[in-house]
């Protein structure tokens, strides 16, 4: 329960952070943002880390470190692709088929890992899944967003996006479960990862009249994306990925309704009816 707690923690606070950057992000490119916001993290984690671990804040063991630096450059990746799909396509279908994260957990962790999970926490991810897909659909043709995926190119980088984050998940269990990786090093390698891939990209867009003027903002979101990947991590050292990964991917579910209530974006009603199904599959893993 503490892990499902922590996960469902994380999920409430990215998903208020994706309603921010929604918000407050919206003229700025996506690597820049991700530039100044990742830069405040590690900034904020990296002290916190040195003064909470015994020796370096990093992983202790080389296979250890190998495989944190593996599964941060597949965070890397997947965010990549996000953001190349929704510069080049629609929301409307990016975002469902981006948020099919959970649909790849539970193949690999089964198949791969042997985990065991009940019939109830089976059919809990299921819901979840389906509700991550409706609460960004767009009304219209259901499976149009999934016609799009075989043709369209945008909508592949998305899929390749939720396959990548679905490794991804599978392998922060094996780093933080099998190979006994200590969450906070873990996160260390993660951010600065994070942090220096999406330099390049950055450097030549930045706007730094721009970034001064919003230095706050980036001092905050970084604190939120220091303490929300801190808690994903704690919560992956106890849960299974097939468990953790659908209910923090439920933070599209609460970044659409704060979009909902407090921006006023359209097709709400549909939305917060999709919401309540990814909340009765999270609940269903919970009785699991």
């Amino acid at each position: 329960m503490n892990g499902i707690a922590l996960a469902l923690f994380a999920a409430v606070l990215f998903g208020g952070y994706m309603f921010g950057v929604k918000r407050y992000f919206a003229a700025y490119p996506a690597s820049v943002y991700m530039f100044g916001v990742y830069a405040a993290a590690v900034a904020w984690y990296l002290p916190v880390a040195v003064a909470t671990t015994d020796g370096p804040p990093v992983p202790m063991t080389v296979t250890g470190l190998v495989a944190s630096l593996a599964v941060s450059v597949g965070v890397v990746v997947a965010l990549l692709a996000f953001f190349r799909a929704l510069s080049t396509g629609d929301v409307s279908y990016v975002a469902p088929i981006s948020k099919v994260v959970p649909a790849f957990v539970l193949p690999i962790e089964v198949l791969f890992l042997h985990e065991r999970l009940s019939m109830v926490q089976i059919t809990g991810i299921v819901v979840v899944t389906l509700g991550l897909y409706l609460v960004n659909y767009e009304p219209g043709t259901l499976l149009e967003p999934l016609r799009r995926a075989v043709r369209a190119r945008p909508a592949q980088l998305a899929l390749l996006s939720a396959a990548t984050f679905g490794v991804v998940d599978v392998g922060k269990r094996i780093v933080l479960q099998e190979l006994g990786v200590d969450p906070a090093a873990f996160v260390v390698v993660m951010l600065v990862t994070t942090f220096v891939s999406i330099a390049p990209l950055a450097l030549p867009k930045l706007d730094r009249a721009a970034m001064a003027a919003d230095w706050w903002k980036f001092v905050a979101f970084g604190a939120v994306v220091a303490v929300g990947q801190h808690v994903i991590s704690l919560a992956f050292t106890t849960l299974p990925a097939s468990v953790a990964s659908p209910i923090v991917n439920a933070q599209a579910v609460v970044a659409v309704l704060l979009g909902g209530v407090v921006l006023e974006e359209s097709n709400f009603r549909v939305r917060l009816a999709a919401a309540s199904v990814a909340i009765a599959g999270v609940a269903l893993i919970t009785l699991g």
